[in-house]
């Protein structure tokens, strides 16, 4: 288990020992859940029978999004639709792998929550409210990265007391 945060809250410093009792395990749950959920879409993708293309998407099903403009150009620029073609996959592959295994879960964090971002602003689907799935799984990615989810069972914890991280500090930012 990790050890306790030192966190800051409205002026007071304090230790938050999220390992400890249910609430670590409920972390480690929904960090298993969010990285099998990516692991899962990108892994699908990338050994599908058909290539992944997201040019319908991004051209046909983002209308009236407030992203719908950039897409739009994304799919019809050949290497920018090329290059969303691979990352889209790869990315969810390998976010969900990080978070699943907890290893480099904040940079894994970091970046399921900028794909979130485009999910959640593509779809735009906001006739029954702002709050949805995408919405959630953007949370999911939060909650994951904000809370150092890979330190409670994950491989992070094993990665921080290796001596090249204990030597730069600044690397334990992309670990949690």
């Amino acid at each position: 288990m990790a050890e306790p945060a030192q966190i800051e809250m409205m002026g007071n410093r304090m230790n938050f020992d999220y390992s400890e009792g249910a609430t670590g395990y409920v972390l480690v749950l929904v960090r298993i859940l969010t990285g099998y959920w990516f692991l899962h879409a990108g892994w699908t993708k990338l050994v599908g029978p058909e290539a992944f293309d997201a040019s319908g998407w991004m051209i046909h099903a983002t209308e009236g999004a407030p992203i719908h403009g950039f897409l739009v150009w994304a799919a019809n620029t050949p290497w920018m639709l090329e290059f969303t073609n691979f990352m889209i996959p790869a990315g969810e592959a390998l976010i969900g792998l990080g978070i699943l295994v907890g290893a480099l879960v904040r940079l894994a964090a970091f970046f399921g929550g900028v794909l979130m971002v485009f999910f959640y602003l593509g779809n735009a689907d906001w006739a029954h409210g702002y709050v949805n799935g995408d919405l959630f799984g953007l949370l999911l990615f939060v909650i994951v990265g904000t809370l150092a989810a890979g330190r409670v069972y994950g491989l992070d914890a094993i990665i921080e007391k290796m001596e090249f991280v204990r030597q730069r500090p600044v690397l334990k930012y992309l670990l949690g």
